[in-house]
């Protein structure tokens, strides 16, 4: 083989690494924003984030609102009074015992809670979607009426849960307030959107 061919030959070797290389970076280039733009933005991460709530100045009988997902999860702060009004409704509400599965695995009873004395579920109707408002005065006080024992009245079809947010039997909402999983971090501050198990 002559020296002219091996010089082509070398020249061509070159030019085809070369226009390679090239290709190669091109390539990547392109790929990075195209694939970085297939990852959530930071905008939906913070949507599913879990919220945190610091409830150490939350006094009994006081409830605070908390958005999660777009939705209002209520924290509540019970009172022994309040707690004691479960066992008085049991016959009343849809779902005594809490075995429906719209909670997590871990929130069983009347209480619907890891720690009774904190209610903790999604402010929103399981018929319609509507919020419903507190009604934490007892009796005729409420508008409700007179043997009323505090609870959440859903303005829109009249459902009514009491305070573990339990659905009324014969409401039109089908089934109770949803218990988000959450869990605590530690006495005043709770992690909503997460639990410790996972």
């Amino acid at each position: 083989m002559s020296s002219d061919k091996k010089e082509v030959d070398c020249g061509r070797r070159n030019l085809v690494f070369a226009t390679a290389a090239v290709g190669g970076v091109a390539t990547v280039a392109t790929a990075v924003p195209f694939l970085a733009s297939m990852a959530p933005s930071e905008r939906a991460k913070a949507a599913g984030a879990p919220v945190e709530a610091d409830i150490g100045k939350l006094a009994p009988g006081e409830m605070m609102r908390v958005e999660w997902r777009g939705k209002p999860v209520w924290i509540l702060r019970r009172t022994p009074e309040m707690l004691a009004s479960l066992k008085q409704v049991a016959d009343q509400v849809a779902d005594p015992d809490s075995k429906r599965p719209n909670q997590p695995d871990y929130i069983k009873g009347e209480a619907r809670a890891i720690k009774p004395e904190y209610l903790v579920v999604v402010g929103i109707c399981s018929h319609l979607g509507c919020s419903p408002t507190d009604k934490f005065q007892t009796g005729a006080a409420s508008g409700i009426d007179d043997k009323w024992p505090g609870g959440f009245l859903c303005p829109c079809h009249g459902s009514t849960f009491d305070l573990s947010g339990r659905v009324y039997k014969s409401k039109p909402a089908p089934d109770n307030l949803e218990v988000p999983p959450h869990y605590y971090l530690s006495d005043t501050r709770i992690l909503i959107g997460e639990d410790n198990k996972a």
